[in-house]
């Protein structure tokens, strides 16, 4: 069962604030939850980030509004279903290059 969703807005030094306004955007359009922006690499994300967490009605108008809006930057986006590991490698999301996640956090060696 998917409990929710997380897009990850993949940024640079360069992109950092394109990266800030679409999910400030996103956040007052859709009332998603937005997270910290982490300017380094956190958990299997292989590039900075900003989370935005959604409600499957939340996502269901988000990531089409991601697609058209993301101005080129590369977004992940991945269920919640209580299976990190399988959320992460198997039923990922990607708007723009798919890119390698760290997936040893998970246990897989």
């Amino acid at each position: 069962m998917i409990t929710g969703y997380h897009a990850h807005i993949y940024f640079d030094a360069e992109t950092g604030h394109q990266a800030r306004t679409l999910c400030e955007a996103a956040r007052d359009r859709f009332g998603v939850i937005m997270g910290r922006v982490h300017e380094k690499c956190v958990g299997p994300h292989p590039r900075w980030s900003c989370q935005l967490a959604a409600t499957p009605a939340q996502f269901a108008d988000l990531l089409p509004w991601l697609a058209l809006n993301r101005g080129g930057l590369v977004v992940f986006a991945h269920p919640e279903s209580g299976d990190a590991l399988a959320d992460h490698r198997d039923h990922g999301i990607w708007l723009g290059t798919g890119l390698p996640l760290d997936l040893s956090i998970f246990g897989t060696g």
